[in-house]
């Protein structure tokens, strides 16, 4: 082992002081601040305004929230528990719409409060608290799974390319697209990261390109427009992405502009993998024309990083947080248990039995 991978951890429980503590990724990188939030309104906006971001954090996220929310009641039965609890879990879920973790989270948490039945609200409460940790650690091992099947499609000294953010800040540790990144760095792979800025929010500029540059890793900041010319130029060698949910044919719904990275990459030859936990495969969710796209703000084209609009006063806008790359264009589909090849419908579900 060369570099041992910087460790930050975005989202921990502070139990004792009923407070969900999390890195606060929107002031990144000019600052390092971590929110310490006990409010469920708080937390919610948290999620809402991607102050945590990444699918897995934002179950995690979630998980502790539930679990902070249900703490806090009073109810003495069983009964009266489980109707503070579903008032927390249904408020949270309306924070995010696309990203699956967020209601697997959720819903996890709720299958567990069940098993608890005629229980204690003492021991119903301590139940969710384990449950949530238990979020927290097996993401980790999950993305350390992920890295290493990855990595095994990649070569040391390879050019690689990413959008959006999908590492260590995203999850528990190790990220999902980055954590073959980071085991590579570890094991002296070489690699040469090229990060798309990932307009309209930045987090490949303001996320990945900082956290890699913490870890010691080669990598270099592009503007999203200049994907094509890096490819073009031989310095790609595979495109590595995260992922919001998969859809039961392996269409793939991933921040915005990733179909675009996936359309040059097959026009460039150049593999296209997608890195995604089995908690973001959702086999109910037939194709992504069935994946509800978020609109965010006009703001956030128009003004967000300027200190005076960079648009004319009132002009529309169309501002989707994510958009679906089609099956047809992912070279494979890296999960915790093994890669994923089309035919998708016939291979994801597989990777569910392993």
């Amino acid at each position: 082992m060369q570099n041992p991978v910087t460790v930050i951890q975005s989202v921990r429980l502070d139990d004792e002081n009923d407070t969900l503590v999390l890195l606060d990724q929107t002031v990144l990188p000019n600052e390092t601040n971590f929110l310490e939030l006990k409010e469920m309104v708080d937390i919610w906006d948290a999620i809402y305004q991607l102050k945590v971001r990444g699918a897995p954090a934002i179950g995690i996220a979630a998980a502790y929230g539930a679990y902070l929310g249900t703490k806090k009641s009073t109810a003495e039965t069983y009964e009266a528990l489980f109707e503070d609890f579903k008032k927390v879990k249904n408020y949270l879920a309306t924070s995010r719409p696309t990203a699956v973790n967020l209601f697997w989270a959720l819903n996890r948490m709720e299958t567990r409060f069940k098993q608890e039945a005629g229980k204690s609200a003492a021991e119903v409460k301590a139940a969710l608290k384990e449950e949530s940790e238990n979020i927290r650690a097996e993401d980790e091992k999950i993305c350390e799974a992920i890295g290493e099947h990855a990595l095994s499609l990649l070569e040391p000294g390879w050019g690689l390319l990413t959008h959006c953010n999908a590492g260590t800040i995203a999850t528990a540790k190790y990220g999902t697209a980055l954590a073959p990144i980071y085991l590579g760095q570890e094991k002296g792979y070489d690699f040469k990261v090229y990060a798309d800025e990932t307009r309209p929010l930045l987090q490949g500029a303001r996320l990945t390109a900082w956290e890699l540059q913490q870890a010691g890793v080669d990598v270099t900041l592009i503007c999203d427009n200049m994907a094509s010319i890096v490819m073009k130029e031989g310095k790609i060698q595979a495109v590595l992405v995260g992922c919001d949910r998969v859809a039961a044919n392996g269409d793939a719904a991933n921040k915005i502009g990733t179909s675009g990275v996936a359309i040059l990459a097959k026009h460039y030859n150049i593999p296209f993998y997608v890195c995604a936990p089995l908690s973001t495969v959702d086999l109910e969710c037939q194709t992504g024309d069935d994946i509800h796209i978020e609109l965010r703000p006009s703001e956030e084209i128009t003004g967000k990083w300027y200190e005076k609009s960079m648009a004319p006063e009132g002009v529309q806008t169309y501002n989707p947080a994510f958009d679906v790359t089609d099956h047809s264009l992912i070279t494979g589909i890296v999960t915790e248990n093994g890669i994923a090849y089309a035919p998708y419908t016939e291979s994801l579900p597989k990777m569910f039995k392993k």
